[in-house]
Protein backbone atom coordinates (compact mmCIF):
# COMPACT_ATOMS: atom_id res chain seq x y z
CA UNK A 1 0.00 0.00 0.00
CA UNK A 2 0.79 3.45 -0.57
CA UNK A 3 1.36 6.40 1.52
CA UNK A 4 -0.96 9.59 1.76
CA UNK A 5 -0.22 12.06 -0.70
CA UNK A 6 0.92 15.29 -0.22
CA UNK A 7 -2.56 16.68 -1.13
CA UNK A 8 -4.50 15.77 2.26
CA UNK A 9 -4.18 13.06 4.97
CA UNK A 10 -7.78 11.64 4.03
CA UNK A 11 -8.48 8.72 1.47
CA UNK A 12 -10.73 10.88 -0.58
CA UNK A 13 -8.13 13.82 -1.14
CA UNK A 14 -6.47 12.62 -3.86
CA UNK A 15 -8.75 11.69 -6.02
CA UNK A 16 -11.74 14.21 -4.91
CA UNK A 17 -13.21 14.56 -8.61
CA UNK A 18 -14.19 11.15 -8.73
CA UNK A 19 -17.08 12.22 -6.06
CA UNK A 20 -17.25 15.48 -9.06
CA UNK A 21 -18.06 13.04 -11.33
CA UNK A 22 -20.40 10.90 -9.41
CA UNK A 23 -22.12 13.84 -8.28
CA UNK A 24 -22.23 14.95 -12.33
CA UNK A 25 -23.80 11.26 -13.15
CA UNK A 26 -26.65 11.03 -10.47
CA UNK A 27 -27.75 14.58 -11.36
CA UNK A 28 -27.89 13.92 -14.98
CA UNK A 29 -29.09 10.27 -15.00
CA UNK A 30 -32.30 11.88 -12.25
CA UNK A 31 -32.54 14.77 -14.75
CA UNK A 32 -32.89 13.06 -17.85
CA UNK A 33 -35.51 10.72 -16.35
CA UNK A 34 -37.83 13.49 -14.56
CA UNK A 35 -37.92 14.77 -18.41
CA UNK A 36 -38.43 11.17 -19.73
CA UNK A 37 -41.33 10.12 -17.40
CA UNK A 38 -44.81 10.11 -18.13
CA UNK A 39 -46.75 11.29 -15.46
CA UNK A 40 -47.14 14.02 -13.97
CA UNK A 41 -47.39 16.24 -16.85
CA UNK A 42 -44.68 18.17 -18.31
CA UNK A 43 -45.25 21.41 -16.53
CA UNK A 44 -44.48 19.77 -13.17
CA UNK A 45 -42.01 17.57 -14.93
CA UNK A 46 -40.00 21.01 -16.11
CA UNK A 47 -40.53 22.23 -12.69
CA UNK A 48 -39.07 19.93 -10.35
CA UNK A 49 -36.41 19.10 -13.04
CA UNK A 50 -35.78 23.16 -12.56
CA UNK A 51 -35.83 22.94 -8.91
CA UNK A 52 -32.56 20.72 -9.85
CA UNK A 53 -30.44 23.00 -11.29
CA UNK A 54 -29.82 25.11 -8.59
CA UNK A 55 -28.13 21.85 -6.90
CA UNK A 56 -24.97 21.98 -8.92
CA UNK A 57 -23.72 25.51 -8.17
CA UNK A 58 -25.07 25.07 -4.29
CA UNK A 59 -22.75 21.59 -4.73
CA UNK A 60 -19.49 23.57 -6.08
CA UNK A 61 -19.82 26.40 -4.27
CA UNK A 62 -20.36 25.26 -0.74
CA UNK A 63 -20.55 21.32 -0.71
CA UNK A 64 -17.53 20.61 -2.21
CA UNK A 65 -15.25 22.59 0.00
CA UNK A 66 -17.34 21.21 3.20
CA UNK A 67 -16.44 17.35 1.92
CA UNK A 68 -13.20 18.42 1.24
CA UNK A 69 -11.86 20.06 3.87
CA UNK A 70 -11.53 18.43 7.57
CA UNK A 71 -14.74 16.17 8.26
CA UNK A 72 -16.79 17.43 10.29
CA UNK A 73 -14.97 20.77 10.99
CA UNK A 74 -18.06 22.99 10.59
CA UNK A 75 -21.10 21.78 11.29
CA UNK A 76 -23.39 24.48 11.67
CA UNK A 77 -22.26 25.41 7.86
CA UNK A 78 -22.52 21.63 6.94
CA UNK A 79 -26.25 21.67 8.35
CA UNK A 80 -26.87 24.92 6.34
CA UNK A 81 -25.54 23.16 3.06
CA UNK A 82 -27.56 20.47 3.39
CA UNK A 83 -30.82 22.06 4.47
CA UNK A 84 -30.07 24.47 1.59
CA UNK A 85 -30.02 21.00 -0.84
CA UNK A 86 -33.18 19.64 1.10
CA UNK A 87 -34.99 22.81 0.74
CA UNK A 88 -34.79 21.73 -3.59
CA UNK A 89 -34.76 18.47 -3.27
CA UNK A 90 -37.02 17.71 -1.43
CA UNK A 91 -40.16 19.45 -3.06
CA UNK A 92 -38.86 18.35 -6.49
CA UNK A 93 -38.75 14.70 -4.90
CA UNK A 94 -42.71 15.35 -4.05
CA UNK A 95 -43.62 16.82 -7.35
CA UNK A 96 -41.85 13.72 -9.52
CA UNK A 97 -40.99 10.52 -7.15
CA UNK A 98 -38.20 9.45 -9.76
CA UNK A 99 -36.32 12.41 -8.00
CA UNK A 100 -35.74 10.32 -5.22
CA UNK A 101 -32.62 8.76 -7.42
CA UNK A 102 -30.87 11.62 -6.43
CA UNK A 103 -30.31 10.73 -2.81
CA UNK A 104 -27.81 8.18 -3.90
CA UNK A 105 -25.93 11.34 -4.49
CA UNK A 106 -26.79 13.41 -1.24
CA UNK A 107 -26.52 11.00 1.02
CA UNK A 108 -22.52 10.52 1.27
CA UNK A 109 -22.51 14.07 1.72
CA UNK A 110 -24.26 13.96 4.50
CA UNK A 111 -21.72 11.07 6.22
CA UNK A 112 -19.14 13.51 4.58
CA UNK A 113 -19.72 16.50 6.73
CA UNK A 114 -21.82 15.54 9.78
CA UNK A 115 -20.86 13.53 12.73
CA UNK A 116 -22.70 9.99 12.31
CA UNK A 117 -25.90 10.90 14.64
CA UNK A 118 -27.04 13.91 12.46
CA UNK A 119 -26.12 12.21 9.39
CA UNK A 120 -28.67 9.75 10.59
CA UNK A 121 -31.31 12.07 11.08
CA UNK A 122 -30.46 13.90 7.59
CA UNK A 123 -30.46 10.49 6.01
CA UNK A 124 -33.88 9.53 7.54
CA UNK A 125 -35.42 12.60 5.88
CA UNK A 126 -34.14 12.70 2.87
CA UNK A 127 -35.07 9.24 1.85
CA UNK A 128 -38.81 9.12 4.16
CA UNK A 129 -39.80 12.75 3.26
CA UNK A 130 -40.11 12.42 -0.39
CA UNK A 131 -42.63 9.11 -0.39
CA UNK A 132 -44.49 10.66 2.54
CA UNK A 133 -45.09 14.46 0.71
CA UNK A 134 -45.49 12.32 -2.63
CA UNK A 135 -48.22 10.01 -1.22
CA UNK A 136 -50.23 12.81 0.35
CA UNK A 137 -49.92 14.95 -3.21
CA UNK A 138 -50.95 12.38 -5.55
CA UNK A 139 -52.94 9.76 -3.65
CA UNK A 140 -51.53 7.06 -5.72
CA UNK A 141 -52.74 3.33 -5.62
CA UNK A 142 -52.05 1.27 -2.82
CA UNK A 143 -49.49 -0.86 -4.77
CA UNK A 144 -47.58 2.00 -5.77
CA UNK A 145 -47.50 3.29 -2.33
CA UNK A 146 -46.54 0.10 -1.09
CA UNK A 147 -43.63 -0.47 -4.14
CA UNK A 148 -42.25 2.86 -2.99
CA UNK A 149 -42.08 2.71 0.53
CA UNK A 150 -40.25 -0.50 0.13
CA UNK A 151 -38.00 1.08 -1.99
CA UNK A 152 -37.55 3.94 0.40
CA UNK A 153 -37.10 1.72 3.22
CA UNK A 154 -34.34 -0.28 1.36
CA UNK A 155 -32.75 3.13 0.33
CA UNK A 156 -32.49 3.70 3.77
CA UNK A 157 -30.83 0.49 4.98
CA UNK A 158 -28.69 0.86 2.13
CA UNK A 159 -27.74 4.55 2.77
CA UNK A 160 -26.88 3.86 6.68
CA UNK A 161 -24.58 0.95 5.72
CA UNK A 162 -22.47 2.67 2.65
CA UNK A 163 -23.30 5.86 5.37
CA UNK A 164 -20.81 3.92 8.03
CA UNK A 165 -18.91 2.56 6.02
CA UNK A 166 -17.73 6.40 5.05
CA UNK A 167 -18.03 7.20 8.43
CA UNK A 168 -15.48 4.34 9.07
CA UNK A 169 -12.79 4.94 6.18
CA UNK A 170 -13.03 9.12 7.21
CA UNK A 171 -11.98 7.76 10.93
CA UNK A 172 -9.49 5.75 9.93
CA UNK A 173 -7.70 8.06 7.25
CA UNK A 174 -8.09 10.89 10.85
CA UNK A 175 -6.31 7.99 12.72
CA UNK A 176 -3.64 7.25 10.16
CA UNK A 177 -3.36 11.19 9.08
CA UNK A 178 -1.94 11.59 12.90
CA UNK A 179 0.15 8.57 13.46
CA UNK A 180 1.80 9.88 9.83
CA UNK A 181 2.59 12.74 11.73
CA UNK A 182 3.52 11.05 15.12
CA UNK A 183 5.67 8.82 13.04
CA UNK A 184 7.08 11.78 11.14
CA UNK A 185 7.79 13.59 14.39
CA UNK A 186 9.52 10.50 15.69
CA UNK A 187 11.85 10.26 13.00
CA UNK A 188 13.15 13.92 13.25
CA UNK A 189 13.27 13.05 17.12
CA UNK A 190 15.33 10.03 16.29
CA UNK A 191 17.59 12.11 14.15
CA UNK A 192 18.10 14.61 16.08
CA UNK A 193 19.08 12.23 19.27
CA UNK A 194 21.02 9.88 16.52
CA UNK A 195 23.48 13.15 15.61
CA UNK A 196 23.89 14.10 19.42
CA UNK A 197 24.47 10.65 20.22
CA UNK A 198 26.96 10.09 17.21
CA UNK A 199 28.52 13.65 18.50
CA UNK A 200 28.73 12.74 22.02
CA UNK A 201 30.31 9.24 21.20
CA UNK A 202 32.75 11.47 18.87
CA UNK A 203 33.92 13.91 21.69
CA UNK A 204 34.34 10.46 24.24
CA UNK A 205 36.94 8.59 21.59
CA UNK A 206 38.31 11.87 20.95
CA UNK A 207 38.77 12.54 24.33
CA UNK A 208 40.06 8.87 25.14
CA UNK A 209 42.65 9.61 22.41
CA UNK A 210 44.17 12.22 23.72
CA UNK A 211 43.74 11.09 27.54
CA UNK A 212 45.95 8.09 26.04
CA UNK A 213 47.95 9.95 23.39
CA UNK A 214 48.96 13.55 23.94
CA UNK A 215 47.91 13.86 27.74
CA UNK A 216 50.18 11.00 28.82
CA UNK A 217 52.96 12.10 26.60
CA UNK A 218 52.70 15.64 28.19
CA UNK A 219 52.95 13.88 31.63
CA UNK A 220 55.88 12.13 30.76
CA UNK A 221 57.35 15.20 29.46
CA UNK A 222 56.73 17.13 32.95
CA UNK A 223 57.99 14.59 34.52
CA UNK A 224 61.28 14.55 32.45
CA UNK A 225 61.93 17.72 33.02
CA UNK A 226 61.40 17.91 36.56
CA UNK A 227 64.09 14.60 36.64
CA UNK A 228 66.50 16.44 34.95
CA UNK A 229 66.13 19.75 36.41
CA UNK A 230 67.33 17.86 39.65
CA UNK A 231 70.15 16.14 37.78
CA UNK A 232 71.67 19.18 36.34
CA UNK A 233 73.94 19.81 38.48
CA UNK A 234 74.80 16.65 40.37
CA UNK A 235 74.58 13.81 37.35
CA UNK A 236 74.67 15.36 33.93
CA UNK A 237 75.20 12.25 32.14
CA UNK A 238 71.72 11.24 33.70
CA UNK A 239 70.17 14.37 32.46
CA UNK A 240 71.43 14.01 28.93
CA UNK A 241 69.55 10.44 29.08
CA UNK A 242 66.04 11.85 29.77
CA UNK A 243 67.02 14.38 27.73
CA UNK A 244 67.04 12.01 25.03
CA UNK A 245 63.52 10.22 26.30
CA UNK A 246 61.94 13.87 26.22
CA UNK A 247 63.04 14.10 22.51
CA UNK A 248 62.13 10.89 21.60
CA UNK A 249 58.62 11.58 23.68
CA UNK A 250 58.03 14.87 21.58
CA UNK A 251 58.46 13.24 18.82
CA UNK A 252 55.95 10.54 19.80
CA UNK A 253 53.75 13.02 21.04
CA UNK A 254 54.17 14.83 17.45
CA UNK A 255 53.48 11.61 15.37
CA UNK A 256 50.52 10.54 17.75
CA UNK A 257 48.66 14.26 17.34
CA UNK A 258 49.62 13.90 13.08
CA UNK A 259 48.08 10.35 13.41
CA UNK A 260 44.97 11.35 15.54
CA UNK A 261 44.33 14.35 13.25
CA UNK A 262 44.49 11.62 10.01
CA UNK A 263 42.66 8.94 12.26
CA UNK A 264 45.01 6.45 10.98
CA UNK A 265 46.94 3.81 13.07
CA UNK A 266 48.71 4.92 16.38
CA UNK A 267 52.33 5.94 15.66
CA UNK A 268 53.65 3.24 17.84
CA UNK A 269 52.11 0.75 15.77
CA UNK A 270 52.70 1.86 12.18
CA UNK A 271 54.89 -0.26 10.13
CA UNK A 272 55.52 -2.83 13.31
CA UNK A 273 54.44 -5.32 15.35
CA UNK A 274 52.42 -5.03 18.67
CA UNK A 275 55.48 -7.08 21.27
CA UNK A 276 57.30 -4.57 19.15
CA UNK A 277 55.49 -1.50 19.95
CA UNK A 278 55.06 -2.32 23.57
CA UNK A 279 58.67 -2.97 24.13
CA UNK A 280 59.73 0.92 23.01
CA UNK A 281 56.77 1.56 25.20
CA UNK A 282 58.25 -0.20 27.81
CA UNK A 283 61.75 1.25 27.60
CA UNK A 284 60.30 5.02 27.61
CA UNK A 285 58.28 3.60 30.82
CA UNK A 286 61.58 1.81 32.37
CA UNK A 287 59.31 -1.53 32.32
CA UNK A 288 60.15 -4.81 31.57
CA UNK A 289 58.01 -6.61 28.59
CA UNK A 290 56.81 -10.06 28.96
CA UNK A 291 55.46 -11.88 25.47
CA UNK A 292 54.11 -15.27 25.87
CA UNK A 293 52.11 -17.43 23.12
CA UNK A 294 52.41 -17.52 19.68
CA UNK A 295 52.73 -13.92 18.32
CA UNK A 296 50.69 -12.90 14.95
CA UNK A 297 49.18 -10.43 13.38
CA UNK A 298 45.96 -9.40 14.33
CA UNK A 299 42.93 -6.70 13.40
CA UNK A 300 43.95 -3.33 14.01
CA UNK A 301 41.12 -2.84 16.69
CA UNK A 302 42.57 -5.38 19.39
CA UNK A 303 46.11 -4.28 18.55
CA UNK A 304 45.11 -0.82 19.48
CA UNK A 305 42.86 -1.12 22.55
CA UNK A 306 46.03 -3.26 23.63
CA UNK A 307 48.42 -0.19 22.99
CA UNK A 308 46.18 2.44 24.27
CA UNK A 309 45.36 -0.15 27.60
CA UNK A 310 49.61 -0.51 28.32
CA UNK A 311 49.95 3.29 28.15
CA UNK A 312 46.78 4.43 30.54
CA UNK A 313 48.05 1.36 33.01
CA UNK A 314 51.61 2.79 32.39
CA UNK A 315 50.98 6.26 33.35
CA UNK A 316 48.99 5.78 35.96
CA UNK A 317 51.46 3.38 37.71
CA UNK A 318 54.08 5.87 37.31
CA UNK A 319 52.11 8.60 38.64
CA UNK A 320 50.78 6.62 41.98
CA UNK A 321 52.72 3.63 42.33
CA UNK A 322 56.11 5.64 42.59
CA UNK A 323 59.18 6.33 40.94
CA UNK A 324 60.89 2.94 42.91
CA UNK A 325 57.97 0.73 41.73
CA UNK A 326 58.72 -1.98 39.15
CA UNK A 327 56.62 -2.66 36.41
CA UNK A 328 55.88 -5.63 34.36
CA UNK A 329 54.21 -5.86 31.07
CA UNK A 330 52.70 -8.73 30.15
CA UNK A 331 51.40 -9.81 26.68
CA UNK A 332 49.76 -13.16 25.90
CA UNK A 333 48.31 -14.91 23.02
CA UNK A 334 45.98 -17.78 22.62
CA UNK A 335 43.46 -19.39 20.02
CA UNK A 336 40.58 -17.10 21.65
CA UNK A 337 42.15 -13.99 22.47
CA UNK A 338 44.69 -11.54 23.26
CA UNK A 339 45.43 -11.00 27.26
CA UNK A 340 47.67 -7.71 28.20
CA UNK A 341 48.46 -6.86 32.01
CA UNK A 342 50.43 -3.99 33.79
CA UNK A 343 51.63 -4.73 37.08
CA UNK A 344 53.36 -3.13 39.42
CA UNK A 345 54.68 -3.23 42.71
CA UNK A 346 53.81 -0.09 43.80
CA UNK A 347 51.29 1.65 46.66
CA UNK A 348 48.13 0.08 45.53
CA UNK A 349 45.06 1.23 46.00
CA UNK A 350 41.35 0.79 46.98
CA UNK A 351 39.54 -0.52 43.44
CA UNK A 352 36.19 0.04 45.16
CA UNK A 353 36.87 3.48 46.07
CA UNK A 354 35.20 6.36 43.63
CA UNK A 355 37.70 8.10 41.41
CA UNK A 356 37.08 11.44 39.21
CA UNK A 357 39.85 10.35 36.85
CA UNK A 358 38.59 9.63 33.22
CA UNK A 359 41.72 6.70 32.55
CA UNK A 360 40.23 3.42 34.21
CA UNK A 361 37.10 4.15 32.97
CA UNK A 362 38.12 5.31 29.65
CA UNK A 363 40.27 2.20 29.00
CA UNK A 364 36.95 -0.19 30.21
CA UNK A 365 35.14 1.56 27.71
CA UNK A 366 37.45 0.80 24.89
CA UNK A 367 37.84 -2.92 25.61
CA UNK A 368 33.96 -3.22 25.98
CA UNK A 369 34.11 -1.28 22.24
CA UNK A 370 36.20 -4.69 21.00
CA UNK A 371 34.31 -6.80 23.16
CA UNK A 372 36.72 -7.20 25.82
CA UNK A 373 36.71 -7.14 29.89
CA UNK A 374 39.32 -5.12 32.35
CA UNK A 375 40.15 -6.42 35.61
CA UNK A 376 41.87 -4.06 38.18
CA UNK A 377 43.40 -6.14 41.37
CA UNK A 378 44.99 -3.85 44.17
CA UNK A 379 44.85 -3.10 47.93
CA UNK A 380 46.99 -0.28 49.71
CA UNK A 381 50.39 -1.67 49.96
CA UNK A 382 49.86 -4.82 47.60
CA UNK A 383 50.59 -3.28 44.47
CA UNK A 384 48.45 -2.68 41.30
CA UNK A 385 47.52 -5.44 38.46
CA UNK A 386 45.25 -4.14 35.63
CA UNK A 387 44.37 -7.04 33.00
CA UNK A 388 42.40 -6.77 29.69
CA UNK A 389 41.07 -9.38 27.94
CA UNK A 390 40.15 -8.89 23.98
CA UNK A 391 38.73 -11.24 21.61
CA UNK A 392 39.67 -12.23 18.83
CA UNK A 393 37.42 -12.50 15.70
CA UNK A 394 35.81 -15.95 14.43
CA UNK A 395 37.24 -15.70 11.50
CA UNK A 396 40.77 -14.57 12.19
CA UNK A 397 40.82 -17.54 14.28
CA UNK A 398 39.96 -19.99 11.52
CA UNK A 399 42.23 -18.64 9.19
CA UNK A 400 45.30 -19.00 11.57
CA UNK A 401 44.24 -22.44 12.48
Amino acid sequence: MSGPTEAGPHIWDGSFRIWDVYFALVWVATLVTVLGTEHPGWPVRVVAAGLLVPLVPWYVVVGRPLMNGEPAADERRSLVYLVGGMALFLPSAVLVGEIRLMTFALVPQCFMTLRLRPALAVVAVLNIAPVVGWALLWWPAGQDVFFNSLFALVSLVFSVAVGSWIIRIIEQSVERAELIAELDASRSEVARLSVAHGALAERERMAREIHDTLAQGFTSLLMLTQAVEAELETDVPRARVHLRLMDETARQNLAEARALVAGGTPADLAGTSLPDALGRLAARHSADLDVTGEVRALPAGPEVVALRSCQEALTNARKHAGSSARVVISLGYDESGLTVSVRDDGRGFDPARASDGYGLAGLRARAAEVGGTTLVRSAPGAGTTVTVRLPVPAEVRRGTA
